[in-house]
């Protein structure tokens, strides 16, 4: 989270905790050995970079997301609200 907020330029200040959504996976178990080892893969980007060119499309592109974002898809509690 704080990394996504320094690559926007804010402070912790900007966040704000919510509760989990349904279903919501305590923890995901990402491992890449296997693919690294037999098939050689490696990766293009570190995760970190991939964060900042993310962060960079979406304020670089906001045109292209700005129309889908509203106060439902906004909300810290979507699931709540009635569609």
């Amino acid at each position: 989270m704080r990394f996504i907020l320094q690559s926007l330029g804010k402070d912790d200040s900007s966040l704000e905790f919510v509760e989990d959504r349904p279903g919501h996976d305590q923890r995901y178990s990402l491992d890449s050995s296997r693919l690294r080892r037999e098939m050689g893969w490696i990766p293009r980007h570190s995760f970190e970079q991939g964060i900042v060119d993310t962060v960079r499309w979406y304020t670089d592109n906001e045109g292209w997301w700005r129309a889908l974002a509203d106060e439902k898809t906004l909300s810290a509690t979507p699931w709540k609200l009635a569609w």
